[in-house]
């Protein structure tokens, strides 16, 4: 039955959008491996340390629009990978091919309190569109952000 409706959702799509969600899908997978590493290994990746991008970058209307076609192909293929793509794998999906297209964002985490514990939660923003996380991201209280901006920012450090 899942099956089935992949081969339906392909025929469906046009190849862009089908070039689209294979990169979605294989960058999906190199976060997930990237998460097996401790958190300091990866963290100089994920851009400048306490940084944010502007809420208003001005983004051109063909940016707004890879910006809402990423949002939707991660949204879309986070829901069929073999493997667990939760909120940081999806942020840092898409920052990662934001990064690839010139357009800047910021990767916040948050943490809340709740009955059951402490939870964490990671979102991601490029000027004023909430690519991931947004549906929950008011619960939790920034504890760390990333800004990967361009001008030659490269792996969180200037060259």
């Amino acid at each position: 039955m899942r099956f089935s409706r992949i081969i339906r959702l392909f025929t469906s799509m046009t190849f862009t959008e089908i070039c689209l969600f294979l990169e979605t899908f294989f960058i999906l997978g190199m976060a997930r491996f990237l998460l097996a590493l401790p958190f300091s290994r990866i963290s100089p990746f994920l851009g400048k340390h306490m940084d944010e991008t502007p809420l208003n970058n001005n983004l051109s209307s063909v940016q707004v629009q890879q910006v809402k076609n990423i949002r939707h192909a991660i949204e879309v293929v986070s829901r069929y990978t073999f493997w667990e793509s939760k909120c940081l794998v999806k942020a840092i999906t898409a920052m990662f091919m934001l990064k690839r297209r010139g357009i800047e964002s910021t990767l916040y985490l948050g943490t809340a309190k709740e009955e059951s514990g402490l939870t964490a939660h990671a979102w991601l923003r490029s000027g004023n569109f909430y690519v991931t996380g947004s549906e929950v991201m008011k619960k939790f209280t920034v504890v760390a952000k990333f800004a990967k901006k361009n001008g030659g920012e490269y792996y969180g450090r200037n060259i």
